[in-house]
This record gives structure tokens, sequence and C-alpha cells, in this order.
């Protein structure tokens, strides 16, 4: 009974200290998140004094829980707006706003030629790019993979996931040991995991990592940027792509390299510095005829998405915010103001 008491009385003076590592622990974490959106960025402050209606977003499966974050959190100001997203891939984005069936286009990728040309026939202006943050395309691999620790070079990913290597490599790599990967893995036939020809990540690794080439026909196409890395998850030989935002404990993301001397991690702080070589903006288009007013519906949701709120969100979502210079440009397009915070200690990012 002694003993027993003992430890509780331990565990109960133990536990404030405890409480107050987690907590120290915590405010470290975040204050490192909040170091990396510009201090430039001014607070979201609402403009109207009533709003209410419905934003839809139909396209890049890869931007739905950044968006559907967005939509949670200006819902706090705006009590009676509601934003909706259909995820389907980017693709699907330029035909709902002809459509007229979303306000806003969620794209991975920028918009083909003939994409902004059916555009340009209905309405007789282009489409409006909107480019909201940044995001590293990472190749996965299952969490026990040595491959993960020693990277691969662009050539290498393009004789892996393409039966036309463009890149040049000798042979298609269908091996694990064509890579030098010893253990279960000597012998292991590659996985592939992708996306569908719908996803605006498919065409972004098509044209950056196979330099337009075609996939190889076993490449398991995936409806969602989730079920490719919930499937790398299971299938410890398989190798795949998606947005660095879908990192999960069960894979790990392989370093790449262009010429094979330097291997940059897939993080986004080598996205910013140009060093990773699949680094993108995460866009939005929307309907905006030129020489018109924005409606305030969708101006104050840019505001928002705009605002240090906002890129912390982006953060959260795991990408990367764009700066206050990037922010006044696409806030500008829009015809909208923009007006950065006054900085006391803390310099701008570059």
């Amino acid at each position: 009974m002694k003993t027993l008491t003992l430890t509780f009385l331990a565990l109960a003076l133990a536990t404030p200290v405890v409480t107050a590592q987690l907590a120290e622990t915590e405010s470290k974490v975040e204050s490192k998140a909040a170091s990396l959106v510009d201090a430039r960025l001014p607070e979201f402050t609402p403009n109207a004094s009533q709003l209410s209606g419905s934003l839809y977003a139909v396209g890049s499966d890869t931007m739905i829980n950044l968006i559907t974050l967005w939509g949670e959190k200006f819902k706090t100001y705006y009590p009676e707006v509601s934003v909706q997203i259909e995820g389907k891939g980017s693709s699907t984005a330029p035909p709902a706003l002809i459509e007229g069936v979303s306000q806003l286009g969620p794209m991975s990728r920028k918009m083909k030629s003939k994409e902004k040309d059916a555009f340009v026939e209905n309405f007789g202006y282009e489409p409006t790019l909107v480019r909201t943050c940044l995001d590293a395309l990472a190749v996965f691999v299952n969490k026990d993979n040595p491959i993960a620790e020693s990277g691969l070079t662009l050539d290498q990913v393009d004789a892996i996931f393409s039966k036309t290597r463009k890149r040049g490599f000798e042979n298609d790599i269908v091996k694990w040991s064509q890579l030098a990967v010893d253990g279960d893995w000597a012998n292991a036939p590659i996985s592939i995991y992708g996306r569908n020809s719908a996803s605006g990540t498919y065409g972004f690794f098509k044209k950056h990592a196979l330099m337009k080439g075609d996939y190889r026909d076993t490449v398991k196409e995936q409806p969602g940027s989730a079920s490719v890395v919930q499937s790398i998850t299971a299938d410890r030989f398989a190798i795949g792509y998606s947005g660095i935002g879908y990192l999960t404990s069960g894979v790990k993301a392989v370093p790449l390299s262009v010429d094979g001397e330097e291997f940059f991690d897939a993080n986004l702080g080598n996205v910013v510095e140009g060093d990773y070589p699949l680094g993108r903006f995460l866009n939005v288009y929307i309907n905006f005829c030129p020489n018109t007013e924005m409606d305030d519906l969708r101006g104050e949701f840019f505001r928002f998405i705009f605002s240090k709120e906002g890129q912390e969100i982006v953060l959260k979502a795991g990408y990367l915010p764009i700066t206050s210079d990037v922010a006044a440009t696409e806030l500008g397009n829009l015809g909208l103001p923009y007006v950065p915070a006054k900085l006391e200690d803390n310099p701008p990012l570059n």
C-alpha cells in the first residue's frame, strides 16, 4: 500500500513537469512553423459586415485538404458562408468553370493551351490564374526501403516510371537490385503506383520527371494522392509519387538529383531555394472578367488565403507559404487591396 501511495505521489508531482515540457515542445514547433510565414503578411480582418453564400471548388485532388481547411477557418469569420470542394483531378477544373458549376478551379498545374482556348471561346477572355502556395512533388517509397537514404537521379526515376526513357538511362529499371538495394529488396520487382490521367500531379510528373515520356503500362493508377501513399505503405516494394503534403509515417520521400552529385530532400525549403527539381505552385483558376470588380464572396476568400492565417494553414496542410510580394501581386491581379504588416524586428523572407 505504501509503495502504491508513493507511486501515485510521484506521478502527481511529475505530471505538471511533463505537461510543462509538452507545452514547451508544442510551443517550439509552432514557433518554428510560424517563422516560415512571411512576417509582412497581414492579419485577416473581415471587410464585409455580412456575407453569405456558397463557394464551389472543382479540380485538384492534391488541394482538397488545403481548401477544406481554408473553408473551415473562413467560416469562423463568415458563418453564413460554405466552401465545398470536389477533387477528381485538375483536368476537371476548366470544364467546371466553363459550365458555371464552380467559382474556384484548383489545379496543381497550369492550364493547357486547349483548356484555355475552350474557356476563351466561351467567354472571350482568358481564365485568371491565382498562385496560392508552393508544393514539392515527392517520390515516395515504403518507410523501410533503404533507397530513401541514398536517393535517386531523375534519369533513374524516368527509367522506373517510363517506358520511353527520354532522359537517356540505358535500361528499364524493374528490380530494386538494379539500384544496388540489397536485403529483402535484392530480387524484388519494383511495384509502381501513380495517379490517373485526370490528375494535374500525373501531368506535372510526366512533364518534369519523364520529359513528356510515356508511363509504363505496369503503373497502378490511383484515384487520389492518399490512395498512392496508402498503397506504398502496404507494399514494401512499392514506389510512387504525390504532393509532399500527403507524407505519412508509413512512407519516406526519396532525395532527388539532377546530376547524380547533389541530392536534395523533398522538403519545402529546397523548393524555395530552387534546388529540389520537382517544386511547383498550387493554383486556383477563376472566371474573372477583366476591368470589372471582384465579387465580395470570392474577394474576401482570396484576401483570407493571402493573410497570415491563410498561409499558416498552408503549413498545416504540409505545403509552403508564398511571400508577401507574391501575395501583393496575386491580389493586385484581382483588383484587391493589399497592405503588408509593419515589421518590427522580423526581417522579410526573400
